[in-house]
This record gives C-alpha cells, sequence and structure tokens, in this order.
C-alpha cells in the first residue's frame, strides 16, 4: 500500500506558513539544521542543500504524512512557545501570518485527526477479520471527500455490522425491524452498560452515565443524518448533501462507537471467561 503523504493543496496552505521567502520563522541554517535533527532526526538544510523554507518544502513533499506532522507540529510549539506570536514586529513585518496561522492550525488538527481514524480503522479491520467489513470501512474513508452522502450511509453500516457480529456471536436472533438505535441498544444491554444499569454507587455514576448516553445518542445522530442526508434513501431534484467536513464527522463518530462496542465485547468476554 502507497504511503499516505500530506495533499498537494495541503502542502501550498501549510508553506504560506512555515515558508516566508525562503525563513522559516527566526531560525539561522544551523539553528533549523539543529532543531530539524532533534524532531525528525534530519538537518533539513544539509541534506536538500537548499534555504530553509525550501528545504523544509522538500521535504513535506516526500516525507510520510506521520513524519510530517511530527515536524510541522514541533515547528508549530516552537512558534507558539518562542513567543513570535505574540511579536508585533514579526507580525508587522509578514502580515498574513495570523490568517496563515489559523489556517495552519486547521490543516494540521484535520491531519491529525485523520491519522488517528486510520490508525483506528486499521484495529478494527484486524479485529473483525472481515472482508466485509473491511471493505466497507475502505469505501467509507474514499467517500468522505469523493462522496460525502455514501459515507455518511457507510457511517451508519459500519456500526449495524459491528452490533450484528457482536450479537450473533453471543447467540442472538437479530429480528428484521431492529434498527440500528435497537441494536446498538442490545448491545450496550448485553455489556451491562446502560446508563440505567449502572449503580448509583458507583463512583462518578452520573459523569458515566452521561457519557454512555453521549455514545448511545451517536447512533441515534448518524442514523438520522443517513435518513436526511445519507445514501440509501430517495433525494428530491433540489437536494443538497453535506460537506465532507460533515461526513468526517459521521466517520469519526462512528468509528469512536464501534471501537468501545468492540473494546467492551472484548471485555465482556473476558470476564464471562474468568467466571
Amino acid at each position: 500500500m502507497e504511503e499516505k503523504k500530506i495533499g498537494y493543496l495541503d502542502r501550498i496552505k501549510l508553506m504560506k506558513f512555515f515558508n516566508r521567502g525562503g525563513f522559516v520563522f527566526d531560525f539561522t541554517i544551523q539553528g533549523f539544521n539543529d532543531f530539524t535533527s532533534e524532531s525528525i532526526g534530519i538537518p533539513l538544510c544539509q541534506k536538500y542543500n537548499l534555504s530553509r523554507g525550501k528545504s523544509l518544502e522538500a521535504y513535506i513533499k516526500e516525507a510520510s504524512l506521520e513524519n510530517s506532522l511530527k515536524l510541522l507540529f514541533d515547528l508549530l510549539d516552537y512558534y507558539e512557545v518562542s513567543g513570535l506570536s505574540r511579536d508585533l514586529t514579526y507580525q508587522c513585518l509578514n502580515p498574513s501570518v495570523v490568517t496563515d496561522y489559523e489556517d495552519c492550525k486547521s490543516i494540521l488538527d484535520k491531519l491529525k485527526q485523520s491519522t488517528i481514524i486510520d490508525k483506528e480503522t486499521k484495529k478494527l479491520k484486524e479485529v473483525f477479520n472481515s472482508d466485509y467489513i473491511s471493505s466497507q470501512i475502505n469505501l467509507m474513508l474514499k467517500m468522505q471527500n469523493e462522496n460525502p452522502t455514501e459515507a455518511i450511509g457507510k457511517a451508519k453500516e459500519l456500526i449495524e455490522s459491528c452490533c450484528k457480529t457482536i450479537l450473533e456471536k453471543e447467540g442472538y436472533i437479530i429480528e428484521k425491524d431492529w434498527d440500528m438505535t435497537r441494536l446498538v441498544d442490545e448491545a450496550f444491554k448485553l455489556f451491562g452498560i446502560m446508563p440505567k444499569q449502572i449503580s448509583d454507587d458507583v463512583k462518578g455514576a452520573k459523569s458515566i452515565k452521561q457519557v454512555l448516553g453521549n455514545l448511545k445518542a451517536i447512533a441515534q445522530g448518524i442514523s438520522e443524518l443517513r435518513n436526511l442526508y445519507g445514501s440509501g434513501h430517495g433525494k428530491s431534484s433540489s437536494f443538497t448533501g453535506l460537506e465532507p467536513r460533515h461526513a468526517s464527522l459521521a466517520v469519526g463518530s462512528s468509528v469512536t462507537l464501534v471501537r468501545f462496542l468492540w473494546d467492551s465485547y472484548e471485555h465482556y468476554k473476558h470476564i464471562s471467561n474468568k467466571g
């Protein structure tokens, strides 16, 4: 599988902030070499024999997403900790730096979230060991930007597939009229983690019930999103779908819920086997 990297458009936007006429913040060439050596083990100016900004750009173009994020987040920390983010002289010399900084933060946070989701979905594909679910996960991730409507539908299907897999393993007969909310409820009941099943005597019971209630609400929310915007239902000619960021929210939320459900199932099996 091809190694994931930062995309072309994101690189352009990021370099607007980091590469300012060949300079990177207030680093000297030696200082930049020392910094990048500490961060990623490579003195970039020495490696590429280019300016600080161009060396950074060359590295981000060829490095893995994970390594790129490591260096860029370290540079962002330097910008904030060094005081440059509050230096009025620096801002006057670089008029767009404030808006470029906000854009940069937003892009890096989005990319970081995507790597978290990638790692979680990889774990899910391993634990389910199902070609069908693996293909559904891959399609869901691919569709986030290409077809948000389809991605929302796949996010719902992932939760349904997870619940059905767990319940069938435990001998449940899945009724045809069980919707996603019912499937999630049955899984929560199996694990003894329905909010009403948590004793008030448990430390932090109120907070635990609130978090569990919010997790259950993810299923309900995605189901409603799918009905309104997702795949699976005919739409009128005036239908306008949601944006990729909304699809990413649905996908990320479904992955969080499914990961929790599977971890809860693993814990349930462990306790049952000990008993």
